[in-house]
């Protein structure tokens, strides 16, 4: 019968020991445990990014709307031919290319830079890149007269990896580059860490 007693206490001990440093580890987790809660100043933070988002993306088409507005050239009836000439001498000033300069490009980013690398934009890579041209934009140019909608819609072909990205100054980089403003390019992105606002 002692026997048997103490056959009992053997699986009684171990179990109520058990039991009870459960219990304790439970409440000791329980009130070390504090969770903040940020959901509103989340939701606050979203709000003023998709305004922004949407302020730069109205700025951007005014911008293209201003240089797509071609003034007309003054005609006189007598005069057809000078009227003509003057159109065209208009339409060209207006259609403008800006000649790519590599070795100013080389001077401030110290290292060779082809003309319309679009990787040049930060935040822009070779897949990224692939997936512009493969949309028509191919230039510097052409990008930087995209809007930020667009530029949004052709990442969002890739799928959800590329939802880290953020296009907003891809066509504001692209027309520096454009534009060859290589200095106020390096140190914008150099001020933003390299596109990471």
């Amino acid at each position: 019968m002692n026997f048997e007693n103490m056959n009992i206490w053997c699986w009684l001990i171990p179990a109520l020991v058990g039991i009870i440093c459960g219990i304790l580890g439970y409440l000791i987790g329980k009130g070390s445990t504090k969770v903040e809660d940020n959901s509103t100043e989340i939701s606050n933070l979203k709000t003023n990014n998709s305004k922004l988002k949407a302020d730069l993306d109205a700025c951007n088409q005014k911008v293209i709307a201003a240089s797509k507005i071609v003034k007309p050239a003054p005609s006189t009836p007598s005069k057809n031919l000078g009227a003509s000439a003057a159109s065209f001498a208009a339409g060209a000033a207006t259609s403008k290319t800006i000649a790519f300069d590599a070795s100013a490009a080389k001077a401030v980013f110290g290292k060779n830079i082809k003309q319309d690398d679009l990787k040049l934009v930060e935040g822009i890579g070779p897949k990224i890149e692939g997936m512009f041209k493969d949309h028509g934009i191919k230039t510097w140019k052409a990008l930087s007269e995209t809007s930020l909608a667009e530029c949004q819609k052709i990442l969002d072909t890739g799928g959800t990896r590329y939802k880290i990205h953020d296009p907003a100054s891809w066509p504001m980089q692209s027309k520096m580059c454009y534009e060859g403003k290589w200095e106020e390019l390096a140190k914008w992105q150099e001020e933003h860490k390299h596109g990471k606002l």
